[in-house]
């Protein structure tokens, strides 16, 4: 077992709760983490993946758990931060057994946690959680649900991107703007086709050859290179890491050509500072928990009954917010990261604060 006390002091001391649950006969571990209820119940998808120990899952739900409660903080929404993973090969090892199962166990914490769709994990696969727990978003819309969040993850992050462009390069439109994207999945896709729409260029890569066989098959004018590196190392005015985390780190953002930074994945930063060296360098990063929470807001709009122009008018608010951000950067003297993670903490303090306010029985 992971020594949770192991951990370091600040990881001990920021988030409000952390369970372990597993269910040998179905064969499901996972770790859900609360990183905290300021604002209302922590809100934040379930990721299905093949770990390679259980310290890594532990470390990737924590950091996820913290960038869901500033997420949710700057889109605006009363949730908190929160995230699982479920450890395995949602390939091999996922069930109704396995997903019920883990449905007991969100619905343990009494309405604490709201789960939704993330890495791995998809509607329908909501739908078997909610059979057995009542804290579930993301759902079919045969179900009263907003289906896919991918589709205004990535409308968003488009948002986020035409926000970016309007600072960097003085107007809006990517009319012209090579686009480098790193993983085509439910989220880069979606991104490939808002930027084609406004007649940008796309440069991909994924390490699924099906993913980008699929993308290209939809769009044989995308140029496809060969890897990450490669992509970041190429001539484009936008680099949007659309894959897993960790892909902005020393070595990248050395070879990084790219003006702009903005994507969809979750904690692009590999470690505290990378964001000072992307403004030492004159990259322009738009926080990556801004850009991409449109799924989130789409999700949360589920709670009290989905009404997708609802939820994509507050996903087009990103644009907004990205430009407020880059804007405190700029009058604060630091990087945009750190604007951002100071406008979330003011949220989370002056709103939080008024739970406090006692109205009676």
């Amino acid at each position: 077992m992971t020594d949770v006390f192991g951990l370091s002091h600040k990881d001990q001391t920021r988030h409000e709760q952390v369970v372990f649950c597993a269910d040998d006969k179905s064969g499901l571990y996972a770790i859900i983490a609360i990183h905290n209820t300021a604002l209302g119940p922590g809100l934040g998808g379930t990721r299905f993946y093949p770990y390679p120990d259980e310290s890594a899952a532990l470390a990737d739900v924590l950091n996820l758990s913290r960038a869901m409660a500033y997420k949710n903080a700057l889109a605006g929404l009363d949730h908190g931060g929160g995230k699982a993973v479920i450890i395995g090969d949602p390939a091999t090892d996922k069930s109704e057994a396995l997903l019920r199962a883990y449905g007991k166990f969100v619905q343990s914490l009494g309405g604490r946690y709201y789960t939704a769709c993330d890495v791995g994990t998809y509607s329908e696969d909501m739908d078997l959680i909610a059979r057995e727990c009542s804290y579930v978003t993301g759902r079919t819309p045969a179900n009263g649900g907003a289906g896919d969040s991918s589709i205004l993850t990535a409308y968003g992050v488009y948002q986020g991107m035409r926000a970016a462009a309007r600072h960097a390069f003085g107007e809006t439109s990517l009319r012209g703007r090579r686009v480098g994207i790193e993983g085509v999945g439910k989220v880069g896709h979606r991104l490939v086709e808002h930027i084609l729409e406004e007649g940008g260029e796309v440069v991909v890569c994924d390490v699924d050859e099906l993913a980008v066989g699929r993308i290209r098959q939809r769009h044989p004018q995308i140029e496809v290179v060969p890897d990450a590196a490669t992509l970041k190392r190429s001539d484009i005015d936008v680099y949007a890491p659309c894959a897993l985390g960790g892909a902005l780190d020393d070595t990248a953002v050395a070879e990084l050509r790219a003006k702009i930074v903005c994507g969809g994945a979750n904690n692009q930063l590999a470690h505290p500072g990378v964001e000072k060296q992307l403004a030492d360098r004159g990259i322009l990063y738009a926080p990556d928990y801004v850009v991409n929470s449109g799924g989130v807001i789409q999700v949360a709009d589920e709670i009290a009954g989905f009404d997708m122009d609802r939820a994509r008018a507050r996903a087009g608010q990103i644009f907004d917010t990205t430009l407020k951000i880059f804007a405190i950067a700029d009058d604060e003297g630091v990087p945009p990261a750190v604007a951002a993670d100071r406008l979330a903490e003011r949220r989370m303090s002056e709103v939080g604060r008024l739970r406090g306010i006692w109205l009676g029985r």
